[in-house]
């Protein structure tokens, strides 16, 4: 049994092409004839051939791997995010390396040194943030970095979002149709840039409507967090009669504790909404009106700006922030 592995070489001598064609034809968005191109996928299914990544990544200088943290896959909508990321990388020639952080500079910072070693050609970071000499770093070793569902406005950093303070604002206004008269918040992680946009929407909207905010209580985007949250709003003899939380993941566990251990109805009690609809928010079950994040849209804004970067030399550094959109169901009175 021959063990000698199979070289682009092999493929152009067996397909009668050069081995140049060959190369053409394994590197994304490179051009080749389709005649020559259907030699060449022939001799290297015959041969079993697969190009190797890292030799060509050593000539070329580039890995087309993209690094891409994530801080947690507990709030579906990151699952759906990543998915989406890979899928519309993939669709433009190149691969996704995860590695997974906390929220916090101080754990993020190890792990983006060791997605230096793999020669990624960007990095995209979902809801985490970097500091300003790390992100500084990577631009001295032309390493574009794009912040996903994030932004750091002081730092120079690509970034796409939705609208979170137009989001804010739309939550405000579902809430106020029901003409509530305790209106409370429950907040994410204080620290996060989705947060202060989106709460300081939804306190414009009440101050413009001339509404006090009745309580506020963090939740962290967690689920244990926002369900302790739920309760020190609710366990008080003046109860909120309607509750903005800053995201799905954290909604669905108010409404459980709204529901189940203070019993209340919703919303003919408490009106909730919530922010992201991720595929939960639609179960019957929940029925949750909240704000849509276009993920659809940031994804491709993301890509299309990163891969610009990366092939084009694309040193401008934009923030992209995509309209949300209201989508009502049944957790808020009309």
């Amino acid at each position: 049994m021959n063990s000698k592995p199979v070289t682009s070489v092999d493929v152009a001598r067996k397909a009668g092409v050069s081995q140049s064609a060959v190369s053409r034809y394994f590197t994304p968005g490179a051009s080749v004839s389709k005649k020559m191109a259907e030699k060449i996928r022939i001799a290297a299914d015959e041969l079993d051939y697969r190009p190797n990544v890292l030799a060509r990544a050593m000539i070329t200088g580039k890995s087309r791997i993209i690094g891409l943290i994530v801080y947690y896959f507990e709030n579906q909508f990151y699952p759906e995010a990543v998915e989406k990321l890979s899928i519309a990388l993939q669709e433009n020639g190149y691969h996704v390396l995860l590695f997974m952080a906390s929220n916090t500079i101080n754990d993020v910072e190890p792990v983006i040194q060791e997605i230096m070693g793999y020669r990624v050609d960007g990095i995209i970071m979902v809801s985490v943030s970097v500091s300003s000499t790390l992100a500084e770093r990577c631009r001295d070793l032309d390493i574009p970095v794009l912040l996903f569902n994030r932004d750091q406005p002081k730092d120079n950093l690509r970034a796409v979002t939705s609208d979170n303070r137009l989001g804010g604002e739309l939550a405000a206004k579902a809430l106020l149709r029901g003409q509530p008269k305790r209106v409370a918040l429950l907040a994410g992680f204080s620290g996060a840039s989705t947060q202060i946009d989106r709460e300081a929407g939804f306190m414009a909207v009440l101050q413009e409507a001339g509404v006090e905010l009745h309580s506020r209580a963090d939740g962290n985007y967690h689920y244990t967090d926002a369900a302790d949250a739920a309760r020190q709003l609710f366990d008080v003899p003046d109860q909120p009669d309607a509750v903005f939380v800053a995201d799905d993941h954290m909604a669905l566990a108010a409404l459980d504790v709204i529901r189940f251990e203070f019993n209340l109805k919703v919303p003919e009690d408490v009106a909730v909404v919530g922010f992201d609809d991720i595929p939960q928010a639609a179960w019957p079950s929940f029925n949750l009106t909240t704000i849509r994040q276009p993920i659809n849209q940031m994804v491709s804004a993301a890509v299309a700006m990163l891969v610009d970067a990366i092939e084009e030399g694309n040193t401008d550094v934009r923030k992209v922030r995509i309209p949300p959109v209201e989508v009502i169901r049944g957790t808020t009175r009309s």
